[in-house]
């Protein structure tokens, strides 16, 4: 199990309301990782039962940046959905207490 196959949450109002409806939680991964790597990866650091994970891979894309304008390119990003089980929760992603 590396721990490091997760880079960050997504957070963002569609992955929130995923999370909080359909318990489906969004993690930015490394791009070399497979479904089953995430898996594993998720019950060991959460402690949570994984039903399922799906993967997208956003592709790079061109973006002009600074005061000359100058052209940069975004690395290619893996995003995975990942299902949990039902009544368990990955307390980041929990906002019912604030609303």
């Amino acid at each position: 199990m590396n721990p490091h196959l997760l880079t960050a949450p997504v957070i963002t109002e569609k992955s929130m309301e995923l999370a909080n409806k359909n318990n489906v939680y969004t993690f930015y991964v490394d791009r070399t990782a497979n479904k089953n790597q995430i898996k594993v990866a998720v019950e060991a650091i959460y402690g949570i039962k994984v039903l399922a994970v799906n993967t997208v891979m956003n592709p790079a894309q061109n973006v002009r940046t600074g005061r000359k304008r100058l052209a940069t390119k975004i690395a290619k990003q893996k995003k995975a959905l990942i299902t949990v089980k039902k009544g368990q929760t990955i307390d980041i992603f929990d906002l019912s207490s604030e609303a």
